[in-house]
């Protein structure tokens, strides 16, 4: 029996004033779509020490906590990946470019008028996210 190993993203949902704050990808999959915040689960490496690292090193941003947001099985994309999303609580500091090679803008965007492309990754997840439903291992939400 052979086993398959699957990447699992950590995304974050930074959320401020009734807004989320999505990232315009650049130099990738999905080049030109929007995106949460976030990147790959390193070997040795908590989830949530991953939401934070990966919060900083392309936003800026800090966070007090990290709060399980749902996890979705995105067998949509290109590769199959587990998706991990956290809520950062007690966001702190300015939003700031901080991978320009990855990403060419940060933005944020009222939860209830969400931009028409967002990254095929995280649709299902944000999709989620706003319905308040922590599970999806569907092709749909």
């Amino acid at each position: 029996m052979s086993y398959f190993a699957f990447p699992i993203g950590i995304n974050i949902f930074a959320v401020w004033d009734g807004k989320l704050l999505l990232g315009r990808r650049k130099g990738a999959y999905g080049a030109g779509e929007w995106g949460l915040p976030g990147g790959h689960l390193e070997q040795g490496e908590t989830m949530v020490l991953a939401a934070a690292r990966e919060l900083a090193e392309e936003t800026s941003l800090t966070a007090s906590g990290f709060a399980f947001a749902n996890l979705t099985n995105d067998n949509n994309s290109i590769e199959h990946y587990i998706e991990v999303g956290f809520v950062a609580e007690g966001l702190a500091g300015e939003v700031a470019l901080m991978e320009p090679d990855k990403c060419s803008e940060w933005r944020w965007f009222p939860l209830d008028a969400l931009p028409p492309d967002i990254f095929s990754g995280h649709r299902a997840q944000i999709a989620s996210f706003r319905k308040g439903v922590p599970f999806v291992d569907e092709k749909s939400v």
